[in-house]
Formats: C-alpha cells, sequence, structure tokens
C-alpha cells in the first residue's frame, strides 16, 4: 500500500543530528515477490523502482544526510554481508553486522543497540528503518526522524506512524493518545497501543476515529533505553546481546561468543518484546509520519511504483521492448531473463520471467505468492525458494 509519489526539485539537505545512529536491518526474503526475490537475493538487493539504486541503497541514500557515512549500522545475514558491503562501498567494514542466522527483529536491532553503546555509550540515540521500504517527501521524512531524536531523548521508544490513505489489512495500526508535551518533538504523542493486522471493517473503523496510523517498524530510542527495557522484558536475551556485543570488535574472540551465545537467543520481534508491553507503561511515543510511504509487500503494490507505460496502465519492470501485451490492461511484467513475453487477454495480469522459474498471477492475487513458494519448498526444491 502506498501514497501517490509527490514530484519536486532536489529537498535541501538537512544537517547530520549530533549522537545519531541509522540502524538498518536488512534481512527476509520477500516471498510475495517471488521468483525475483528469493532467500539468496532478498527483496532488498534489487532495483525494483528502476532508479538505479537497491531498495537497500535507497534506505541508506536517504539516511546518509542525517547521519553521515560513519552513522550507519547495517544488519543482515551472513550470507548476503558481502553483497550488502559490495553495494555500499561508503561503508566500513565495521558497519556491517553479519548474523550467523536469522533470530528476528529483537536480536537484529538489539545487538545493533549493544554494539552502538559499547563504541559509543549508552546515551546514544538509534533509528531502526528496514531495507526495504520505499519513502518519498524527504523533507518530511526528516523531519519526522528530527522529531523522533528529540522524544527518544526524553526517556521515549519512538516510532513514526505512517498517515494510512486506506483501511489496509496488510499493516498493523499504532495508535495516538494525548501529546507528548516535549520540546523538540511538537507533533509528538503518546501511544495508546498497537494493533496486529485487522479486517476490513476494523481497518475502517481505525480510520474515521483519526486516532490510528499504519505501524512501519520504524523505532527511534537510545541505545540503554533499549536495553534497560529488553533487561526487564526479556533478561536472558539481553545479557546475550551484550555479551556479543562485549566481544563484537575483537575479532579474536567474535566467532567463539557468537557460536556460543546467538543460537540460544529469543527469536522474537521488536514489536512484541518491547514496543508493545512499553506501551502499555505509557513508555512509547509515536511522531506523525506525513510522507510517502510504501513496504513493496507485493507485485500490486511494487505495479503503484512503478511509471506507466501505456494508457491502460500497464508497468514494466525491465525492457519494456521485451514486452507486448495485447487486451491486458494493467498487465504488469517483469522480463527479467531477457526474453519476449506476450500477455494477451488478461486484464490485471502479472509476469514474471526469470532464468529458472516463472510466475503467472493477477494483482488481485498478489499477497497469495507466499504460497507458490511454500509448494516448491514443500516439494523439496529449495534451490527456488
Amino acid at each position: 500500500m502506498s501514497q501517490t509519489p509527490a514530484t519536486s526539485a532536489a529537498p535541501a539537505q538537512p544537517q547530520p543530528i549530533d549522537g545519531f545512529h541509522a540502524v538498518v536491518p536488512a534481512g527476509g526474503a520477500g516471498t510475495r515477490l517471488w521468483p525475483l526475490s528469493r532467500q539468496g537475493a532478498p527483496k532488498f538487493l534489487h532495483d525494483l523502482t528502476g532508479t538505479g539504486r537497491t531498495l537497500l541503497q535507497g534506505t541508506v541514500d536517504r539516511l546518509l544526510p542525517l547521519t553521515g557515512a560513519a552513522g550507519v549500522l547495517v544488519v543482515t545475514g551472513v550470507r548476503h554481508a558481502e553483497a550488502v558491503s559490495a553495494q555500499l562501498p561508503e561503508l566500513g567494514a565495521e558497519q556491517v553486522v553479519a548474523e550467523p542466522s536469522p533470530r528476528d527483529s529483537m536480536a537484529a536491532i538489539g545487538l545493533a543497540a549493544a554494539i552502538l553503546a559499547e563504541r559509543h555509550g549508552p546515551d546514544v540515540v538509534l533509528g531502526s528503518f528496514a531495507a526495504d521500504q520505499v519513502i518519498e517527501d524527504l523533507p518530511q521524512f526528516w523531519s519526522a526522524v528530527t522529531e523522533g531524536v528529540a522524544a527518544a531523548r526524553a526517556g521515549y521508544v519512538v516510532t513514526i506512524g505512517i498517515t494510512a490513505t486506506a483501511p489496509s489489512t496488510a499493516f498493523g495500526y499504532v495508535r495516538s493518545s494525548e501529546p507528548l508535551g516535549v520540546a523538540g518533538a511538537a507533533s509528538a504523542r503518546h501511544v495508546a497501543g498497537f494493533t496486529e493486522k485487522p479486517d476490513s471493517e476494523t481497518a475502517a473503523a481505525y480510520l474515521a476515529t483519526g486516532d490510528y496510523r499504519w505501524n512501519a517498524g520504524m523505532f527511534i530510542v537510545s541505545a540503554g533505553v533499549l536495553l534497560d527495557h529488553l533487561a526487564t522484558q526479556l533478561p536472558t536475551l539481553a545479557a546475550g546481546l551484550r555479551t556479543i556485543a562485549a566481544a563484537w570488535d575483537d575479532p579474536e574472540s567474535r566467532d567463539a561468543v557468537l557460536a556460543e551465545v546467538w543460537p540460544g537467543l529469543t527469536k522474537i520481534a521488536i514489536d512484541h518484546a518491547i514496543a508493545e508491553p512499553v506501551a502499555a507503561t505509557g513508555g512509547v511515543a509515536v511522531v506523525p509520519g506525513d510522507f510517502t510511504w510504501d513496504d513493496v509487500g507485493d507485485f500490486a503494490s511494487l505495479a503503484t511504483l512503478l511509471p506507466p507505460v501505456d494508457a491502460d496502465g500497464a508497468r514494466t519492470l525491465g525492457d519494456d521492448a521485451l514486452v507486448q501485451r495485447i487486451d491486458a490492461p494493467g498487465a504488469v511484467v517483469v522480463p527479467a531473463d531477457g526474453r519476449t513475453v506476450t500477455v494477451l487477454g488478461i486484464p490485471d495480469a502479472v509476469v514474471v520471467d526469470t532464468p529458472d522459474a516463472l510466475l503467472v498471477t493477477t494483482r488481485a492475487h498478489a499477497q497469495a505468492v507466499k504460497s507458490a513458494v511454500d509448494g516448491w519448498r514443500g516439494r523439496g526444491r529449495e534451490d527456488l525458494a
């Protein structure tokens, strides 16, 4: 789900925020964008919008003005660390944190927080921004992050709530209450609670109140506050992450500590580990995110980000000279194998042609593409996953 991108001149660059670091979790397989996105080459490593920059590069591009090159830390799987480093040559080796195996977002963000606390002290403020999102209206994004940092320095866990443009069932929601009243964060409000993905009727009711925004999973918090909350909620996980972080910058001991501690860490999302329980005690704030945003969750979402190639709303990711559409309005084609593709008589078709796998579906079924991956995996075809 997305808002319509605005077109404008290049925005003026903000000044870097002193003591602020950006954490970019780069994980997941993006299975609803299969067969383009897979475990070995997930969606954040792809240019999905035709800009010449991958989703990961685009994420770092918009964060650098707030942090400088030394202020970004990417957390990714060991399988993707080399590709991440190759795409981000401006980052040093110490800025790419490779997880031995996926342990969900709390372990990834918590490890980054613990490493930053070791390097810079517990008062350092970090913002977590997923590597696979598309954001326009950069001045508004930068403004929201700046307010979020101010609220985080007042001791809050801060999330950026995206203005909901439709009663989507694909996202969770964050409910705001009274103003926060923190200097430098004029639009921040207390969070009354988080809600998982609702049905369409419930989502419509949420939007009618004006109190709900989409939860995009962006969190801003000081490292010490985050780790203290984690020690209260999940003390074993907090202790394990601190142990790993203490050894992280020592190459002689890092691998041994990781091998001993990492496999036993609790696998849990930061929403469940921190955001929900801390919100219940008044410790979470929300800053409005009034900028265009898309999580590129499926091919229907991707279609809204690509420019139309004809009056019927067709889209192509790649070379449109390879594509022929006949009576197929709205068809989305990805000719990734270089072969010619003809779509005849199928409105809103989705055709993704890669060297070893072909997907044919429709925009209406875009959310179900994950079932194709599950099906091939069930047949023992891990090479296709």
